[in-house]
């Protein structure tokens, strides 16, 4: 990755970022703001105090119907949220100073912003990442304060400008229409950034100060590929720029109409490409022809928000309904994966102090056994309508693994012995720390599963969601190549299959570095599988 850079040819204006998420738009510009104007009365103390309630609600209503109309990775992002307006914490302070005389939004605002600044000066990674859900937060529950839209009304062809933009504004535009987002700072490993690739909205982030104080550009070129933004682009620059769109465009059609063609490279080798699903729904409008599988289901969606905790038959009908879509292909549900940036209230522990290195994913399971078992139980009942596998989360030594297989083996067993259909799925581990990639001969895994995102994060030591550290989280770092060749090699020597379902198996600019690792399964989302498919027909060895 580059630096941000800035140059200027006669009016038009060119920056230099990351690409976040890859693609090419134009579209008229949209600067973010979160300036709203003061309430122009207010009452008294207690009158204050019941509009910051009211206020409070109207956010969390709000932000329950966006919970409504998406699912997986989206949801769970703002059910953290709903999560936090519920705290009463985090408003004491603001129902403090009214009661001094504060005029409630005032209050609030000022409550916010020193929590913010709080969390952004903390030494957990995982509290300064959760800065930008305080900010969507208190504008949010401003706006409601002062009568106001929390969000601008964003047309869905619009090239979206500012320092950052929260989750619930960027869920709330129609991205089918070709928009998008063009980032001061940022991280192309944020929750947003992996929003924008599984919409396909082309993204850049890390552009510096947006070089006007004034009056904005009107217009706006985007290339996601590259990480390049033209402001006010002259006619020419805008005319070939549309030409790449339109050869751009001609190359997703042929791409498109190879979707349900197997995945062969230039030098005639089978790739298997499977698809990551974050929820059923993912699935609804899909031929399942477009894949040889199903590499990655996370099972967070079943236990967002206030519903609770689901149970064995709940958890069952969803998992059916997932192997019986896939039509005897191989499906790849992932156990538990909660703690670090994916709270669920009444089972990961709050206020730990690094949740990315502490009780999260496999550990968790393992130290929630009630909660674990009836997961165990669910998949074992599904395994009798398809090829299930089922692999383990943040798995860092094979006790960990030894001590899941006993208990997938006593939940067999005991569904066996109460008579009821059941099969034992096998096994398998993710590879995302670097101690299980560095010693994968020494699991009995059924399978290894590379999981890009995190194993590139420790790996470089660099968070995914810090746009500080953005240039050294890069999965196609050698070390990062170095440690998935290395989980290929011990697959290889133990008879056992190697995939990868990160979101490095959809950036194709990797795709020639990882097939050289050896792996030969990609899992992605289902918008990239037919730009994958391409990228591995252009490869040779």
């Amino acid at each position: 990755m580059t630096a941000s850079a800035r140059r200027e040819i006669v009016g038009e204006i060119h920056l230099t970022g990351h690409p976040a998420s890859p693609g090419l738009a134009i579209g008229p510009v949209v600067v973010l703001t979160s300036a709203v104007a003061s309430r122009a009365t207010k009452g008294d103390p207690a009158q204050e105090a019941a509009a910051l309630r009211g206020a409070i609600e109207a956010a969390a209503a709000e932000l329950a119907e966006l919970i409504a109309k998406v699912h997986g990775e989206a949801a769970e992002i703002l059910e953290f949220q709903v999560a936090m307006l519920g705290d009463d914490a985090l408003a004491e302070g603001a129902y403090q100073a009214i009661a001094g005389g504060t005029a409630a939004d005032e209050a609030w605002r000022a409550a916010l912003d020193a929590e913010i600044a709080g969390y952004r000066a903390a030494d957990e990674e995982y509290f300064r990442a959760r800065a930008a859900d305080l900010v969507d937060i208190r504008d949010r529950v401003f706006a409601s304060l002062n009568g106001t839209d929390a969000i601008a009304k964003i047309s869905g062809d619009s090239v979206v400008t500012g320092d950052d933009i929260s989750p619930s504004t960027f869920l709330a535009v129609d991205w089918t229409r070709g928009g998008a987002i063009a980032l001061a700072s940022g991280s192309p490993s944020s929750h947003v950034a992996m929003l924008a690739r599984s919409r396909g909205a082309p993204m850049v982030i890390g552009l510096g100060p947006l070089p006007w104080n004034g009056q904005p550009p009107s217009l706006a070129l985007v290339d996601g590929d590259n990480g390049t933004v033209i402001f006010d682009p002259k006619p020419e620059t805008r005319r070939q720029f549309e030409r790449r769109m339109a050869a751009a465009n001609a190359a997703q059609i042929a791409a498109d109409a190879g979707r349900l063609k197997p995945a062969v490279t230039a030098d005639g080798r089978r790739i298997a490409v499977l698809l990551n699903v974050a929820a059923p729904e993912d699935l609804a409008s899909l031929d399942p022809a477009i894949c040889d599988g199903i590499g990655l289901v996370r099972t967070e969606f079943l236990f967002e928000g206030s519903r609770g905790l689901p149970g064995e038959d709940a958890q069952y009908a969803v998992y059916r309904r997932i192997l019986e879509w896939a039509a005897g292909r191989p499906v790849t549900i992932r156990t538990l994966d909660a703690g670090g940036d994916k709270p669920i209230p009444g089972l990961t522990v709050d206020g730990e102090r690094n949740p990315f290195l502490g009780l999260r994913g496999i550990r968790l399971s393992l130290a929630r056994p009630d909660v674990f078992r009836v997961q165990l139980r669910a998949l074992c009942r599904a395994a009798v309508h398809g090829t299930l596998k089922v692999m383990l989360p943040m798995v860092a030594v094979p006790a960990e693994l030894d001590r899941a297989n006993a208990m997938l083996d006593a939940e067999f067993a005991a569904l066996k012995a109460e008579g009821i259909a059941c099969a034992r799925p096998p096994l398998g581990i993710m590879v995302e720390v670097p101690s299980a990639a560095l010693c994968a001969e020494d699991f009995s895994a059924a399978f290894y599963s590379v999981g890009s995102n995190d194993l590139t994060q420790y790996t470089m030591a660099a968070a995914r969601d810090i746009g500080a550290v953005a240039d050294l989280n890069d999965a196609g770092h050698p070390a990062v190549l170095a440690l998935i060749a290395r989980t290929v090699e011990a697959g290889r020597k133990r008879g056992v299959e190697v995939s990868l379902c990160g979101d490095a198996a959809a950036d194709t600019r990797l795709t020639k570095a990882l097939l050289a690792t050896g792996l030969t399964t990609l899992s992605v989302s289902p918008i990239a599988v037919a730009r994958l498919k391409a990228a591995i027909a252009g490869v040779t060895a």
